[in-house]
């Protein structure tokens, strides 16, 4: 068995390099050739636990090689990024792209494999791509959706034991994908047709947005009220059927907060909740930022002075180098251009940036005069308290 992946992300590497160790030809092709050439020396280039290991010893043994060009294999997995343009509707170009570039090394028999989180009808309007290019290939291959379904920071683990819901342009399709999965995917595969798989993604991330969603609007109140959020919430889930989520400042990554949008786009008439939680976790970035810039304002007025301020993360969850579609970044720089205070940026998980010049977070925790708590690093879980220095814990360092 020999497959091709198209991208070499945050998905698509672990997922590669995880088919690799259980004995299948693996070619994985990125645009990058940095990120080629640095897979091919057996090294990484994100933070994932472990990942490093597996990927060092497919290389090694001669299971997974990256190139910039597809070729013929077995099987084929797009696992590419699916951003959403300035209109909330999906961008599936680089999907269309991907599939572009293996059209031409397809052959009968073939499986081809969407994974990449997409607006319903994507995989039917590759399957359309394709078929316009290589006619005599309709009917010949096998086309499904598989949705991959991990949490970041525990990526290995979850590709192996998690459930997949595979969908097929038919049963056959759906077959087909279901034997290659079983190669490696411990967890139960459920087969549906592709319409459904395609759904059942973007509901998976619309009802955790919604839940995160009700979690953040309950922080903005408790705010209001004088309340700590984090023990209401605690004593509120004592209750044998209540379980609310922890609070942010805002929701990031490239699922939960793109995800969404391709259902509101898609069916605008119908998705109210779904639109409405979008919005309340899109404004509790700007809340927690408005928050930071009038306690600046309050400390020049009471000093005299412009404050020092650290902003103390910038990755979408915890323990993660993954900055995008990130709240925290998107409040570290309003409060840059919007505030006259001495910025300290820490991201713990990063060497280096291109917009930010980083701190280390001991340093900019000492040398701050507020400390703006956005992710939860457990780097800064045993921080000690100082306190002559003013706290905005928006994630629940402090809690």
């Amino acid at each position: 068995m020999k497959a091709v992946f198209m991208g070499l992300g945050y998905i698509g590497l672990p997922t590669a390099a995880v088919a690799a160790s259980k004995g299948i030809q693996v070619v994985g092709v990125d645009v990058n050739p940095e990120v080629v050439n640095t897979i091919n020396r057996g090294e990484i280039h994100i933070v994932e636990p472990d990942l490093d290991k597996v990927v060092k010893q497919v290389v090694e043994n001669g299971f997974l090689k990256a190139a910039l060009k597809p070729e013929e294999a077995d099987a084929f997995f797009i696992v590419v990024p699916t951003p959403f343009k300035q209109n909330h509707r999906a961008d599936i170009s680089y999907v269309e792209s991907a599939t572009r570039m293996v059209i031409p090394f397809l052959k009968e028999g073939n499986l081809f494999v969407i994974e990449s989180t997409s607006p319903v009808m994507t995989t039917e309007k590759m399957a359309g791509v394709i078929f316009k290019e290589r006619p005599e290939l309709e009917n010949k291959i096998f086309i499904a959706y598989c949705p991959e379904r991990v949490l970041p920071g525990n990526v290995l683990f979850e590709l192996e034991n998690n459930d997949r819901v595979i969908g097929g342009l038919n049963q056959e399709s759906s077959d087909r994908a279901a034997e290659f999965y079983a190669k490696f995917v411990k967890g139960q595969l459920h087969k549906t047709n592709a319409r459904t798989a395609e759904m059942c993604k973007l509901t998976e991330n619309s009802s955790r947005d919604a839940q995160i969603a009700f979690a953040n609007e309950l922080s903005m109140i408790c705010d209001t009220a004088g309340i700590n959020v984090w023990n209401l919430i605690e004593l509120a889930n004592k209750h044998p059927r209540v379980n609310i989520l922890q609070p942010g400042c805002g929701v990031g990554g490239h699922c939960i907060a793109v995800d969404p949008w391709f259902i509101v786009s898609d069916f605008p008439e119908q998705a109210n909740i779904i639109k409405r939680a979008r919005e309340t976790n899109d404004y509790k970035a700007d809340w927690c930022s408005n928050r930071v810039i009038e306690a600046s304002k309050a400390f020049t007025i009471t000093t005299n002075r412009e404050p020092v301020v650290a902003c103390m993360g910038l990755a979408f969850k915890p323990n993660i180098d993954d900055l995008r579609e990130s709240p925290a970044k998107y409040i570290t720089s309003r409060i840059i251009s919007e505030s006259r205070a001495d910025v300290l940026v820490v991201e713990p998980n990063v060497v280096s940036h291109k917009s930010f010049n980083l701190t280390n977070y001991t340093e900019a925790y000492a040398k701050a005069d507020i400390i703006v708590w956005l992710v939860n690093h457990k780097e800064f879980l045993s921080m000690p308290v100082d306190n002559n220095k003013i706290e905005l814990d928006f994630c629940g360092v402090r809690k």
